[in-house]
């Protein structure tokens, strides 16, 4: 499991996909999230902007994420 350390009151979904680099670039990070393939606390999470919070898990090409 992956643990990110966030530095502010928030992170968007396509912003933390692109800063841990599981994805090339915000084009391929925006599809992804459209695509289905994120899972945030364990349910498809279709909005690329959605704000991820100390406590969320996010869970995408095998990879789980805990932000903290």
């Amino acid at each position: 499991m992956i643990e990110f350390e966030l530095s502010s009151e928030y992170i968007e979904l396509i912003k933390l996909l692109k800063r841990l680099q599981l994805v090339e670039s915000g084009g391929q990070a925006k599809l992804v999230v459209d695509e289905g393939y994120v899972l945030l606390n364990g349910e498809v999470e279709y909005r690329k902007r959605a704000k991820i919070r100390p406590g969320d898990i996010i869970e995408f090409d095998g990879q789980k994420i805990l932000v903290k």
